[in-house]
């Protein structure tokens, strides 16, 4: 049985992890867009150290790539993180 469980799975990424989390979004809409990834990251992993989230606009400054690094517990958070980011109206991709 070639099944691996979740936490042999966890072992072999060797969490915890730092992981970068990304989401773009569009710079058009009136909001704090690196705000709201902040926000919606820190639902899940509370401790964001010092200059753990940087941003970038895309060349024809459309869009905003907000970078999150988090010390990723386990698969399950992170899976969390992308679900709600993903799930978000204004975000418009998150990797």
């Amino acid at each position: 049985d070639m099944e691996m469980t979740m936490s042999e799975h966890d072992a072999i990424m060797g969490y915890p992890c730092e992981i970068a989390v990304k989401a773009m979004g569009r710079t058009d809409l009136d909001i704090d867009f690196e705000g709201l990834v902040v926000e919606i990251v820190r639902r899940h992993a509370s401790d964001l150290g010092e200059g753990a989230v940087t941003s970038r606009k895309s060349r024809n400054g459309n869009y905003v790539a907000v970078t999150v690094r988090v010390m990723a517990e386990n698969r399950e958070q992170m899976d969390r993180i992308y679900q709600e980011l993903c799930d978000h109206e204004h975000v418009t991709m998150a990797l």
